[in-house]
């Protein structure tokens, strides 16, 4: 870049959003002379340049963006190869070193790093693959990005694509899937890499970045990623997780923990045979009664878990976590309001409260048919399918045996297959658990010093794009994501730094994200990637 142009990108900063006069005074002076910035100084101007040259560049950032969103990415396709092979161009041009990984049945990773001599390493997280889509279920096509003038729910409008130098409205949104979840991080990260390229400014950490192509669909080959090219992940100090929803109240948050995960169903059975309720009707088992008694005696009204040992062996959290609870915003009543609902389980706690202690939900039912297909039949089975969500502390194997324990206690005898004939005779209650597995959650504590740096450097993006005081702090949050192979493979801390609209429809159709949100991600990148640490 020339020294003029170097000026006058500089000079642009200050104007955007001036550093302290004696900084600003130093920068334009050592220019003029013909000094080149220090690492500190480029350090501190980071978050300027960054902003500077999306100002200067929105339409064809968005214009990348609609690119990347073209590609289709479902895990496992032969397609998800384009879109692993443009991120990888991608990071080349804008200065990384860049390859794809591959291992035998996994769809690619794309692997990235930027190594400037600092003394801290930052391991980048996000995922490009997406959410299998119906296109019959979507206003356009999943990967035909669409622009529309605001949210299609509230009247928003299609528009063509900008132009080089058009004006771009933050308030406009982009419709295609992934957009929310989770590309916005990518198109977010190349504009900050490209501007600190050209600008010269060099980011205070060492980056390590991995873009997982199997997340949503539960990442079964990430461990051995991590175990493969174990000697590329070592080195790394704290890994920044880019995926995620703001706060329900639009705020931009940091969430330190994710629950875990894992699915059960449970069958029980009546006679051999559907029967006609006339005929049989009070004197053959009821199986969806039977089924709904045995669900009632898992949970109270008040939404407490009534397995025993249920919520033993849950790991506290620290003072830390504490606090920022009790800093979150007190969102409970909103959310109650839009989603017309008057009682929430366990009131009087809130839903962050409840999000730390581990969940049992019926995920669906199935007896027999309902509205136009109900027959006069006493089905012969009847299905739960239970969604249960870990917190830290919770192994997934215990929990299962916890679930298949109680209903053994409420006179069940448990199988794993369809119980024969002779087993049939022999109990007079048999229901069939299948299921189990699942992921462990996982929780960096806040008192961590990367964490620290991390939180520090969030809160000032924050404060700049949405004012002070408005970053939300969360210990953990409802969904899961796998960092588990991150903080026990390899042992290291993992922060999610989520900067999608809380309103993205991830995973359902229309999936969209407001640009005003892909402008605050440059900024927090570029935050993160120039925050104050140890340099070599």
């Amino acid at each position: 870049m020339s020294h003029s142009l170097r000026l006058r990108a500089t000079l642009t900063a200050v104007r955007v959003n001036a550093t302290s006069a004696p900084t600003a005074a130093f920068i334009v002076a050592a220019l003029l002379c013909g000094v080149p910035a220090s690492a500190p100084l480029a350090a501190q101007s980071g978050a300027d340049v960054a902003r500077a040259y999306r100002e200067g560049h929105e339409a064809e950032i968005v214009r990348d963006f609609v690119e990347l969103l073209s590609y289709p990415n479902r895990a496992f396709t032969p397609e998800i190869v384009r879109a692993a092979e443009y991120i990888r161009d991608q990071m080349r041009a804008a200065g990384v070193e860049s390859e794809l990984l591959e291992l035998d049945g996994a769809s690619p990773a794309v692997w990235g790093a930027l190594n400037v001599g600092a003394a801290r390493t930052l391991g980048i997280y996000v995922h490009y693959d997406g959410q299998p889509a119906d296109p019959s279920n979507w206003t356009h096509p999943p990967f035909d990005p669409t622009l529309y003038t605001a949210p299609i729910p509230a009247g928003g409008e299609p528009i063509p694509l900008p132009q080089a130098g058009d004006e771009v409205d933050p308030e406009w949104r982009l419709y295609a899937r992934s957009a929310g979840d989770d590309k916005a991080p990518i198109a977010a990260i190349l504009p900050v890499l490209r501007s600190f390229r050209e600008a010269g400014v060099q980011p205070t950490s060492n980056l390590v970045f991995f873009f997982d192509g199997e997340e949503e669909a539960g990442s079964p080959n990430l461990a051995r990623y991590m175990e493969e090219y174990r000697d590329r992940f070592d080195p790394i100090d704290i890994w920044l997780f880019f995926d995620g929803p703001a706060h329900p109240s639009g705020r931009p948050q940091l969430t330190f923990g994710v629950r875990g995960a894992m699915g059960m169903e449970v069958t029980v059975y009546g006679a051999s045979r559907n029967l006609h309720s006339g005929h049989y009707g009070n004197w053959a088992p009821d199986t969806g009664s039977i089924l709904a008694h045995l669900l009632a005696s898992m949970k109270d009204e008040s939404g407490r878990v009534l397995i025993d040992g249920w919520y033993d062996g849950v790991d506290p959290i620290g003072d830390e976590e504490r606090e920022a609870l009790r800093a979150m915003p007190d969102w409970d009543g909103q959310l109650k309001r839009e989603l017309g609902v008057v009682r929430t389980e366990g009131e009087p706690e809130t839903l962050p409260e409840r999000l730390l202690v581990p969940a049992l939900n019926v995920r669906g039912i199935t007896s027999g048919n309902t509205g136009r297909l109900a027959r006069n039949v006493i089905p012969n089975t009847a299905v739960a399918s239970l969604g249960i969500r870990l917190v830290k502390g919770n192994e997934p194997a215990r929990l299962r045996q916890l679930v298949v324990d109680h209903i053994e206690a409420q006179g069940f005898h448990v199988v794993s297959e369809d119980p024969d004939l002779e087993t049939r005779l022999r109990h007079p209650r048999i229901a069939k658990v299948t299921g189990g597995g699942g992921s462990r959650a996982a929780r960096t504590s806040m008192a961590n010093p990367f964490a620290q740096s991390v939180i520090q450097a969030a809160r000032a993006a924050a404060d700049r794009a949405f004012g002070a005081g408005s970053l939300v702090i969360a210990p953990g949050m409802g969904g899961t994501l796998p960092l588990t192979p991150f903080t026990e493979v390899l042992g290291k801390p993992a922060v999610i730094v989520p900067v999608a609209n809380h309103d993205n429809n991830q995973h359902a159709p229309d999936e969209n994200l407001r640009i005003a949100n892909l402008w605050y991600a440059i900024d927090l990148y570029a935050a993160l990637l120039t925050m104050p640490g140890p340099m070599s």
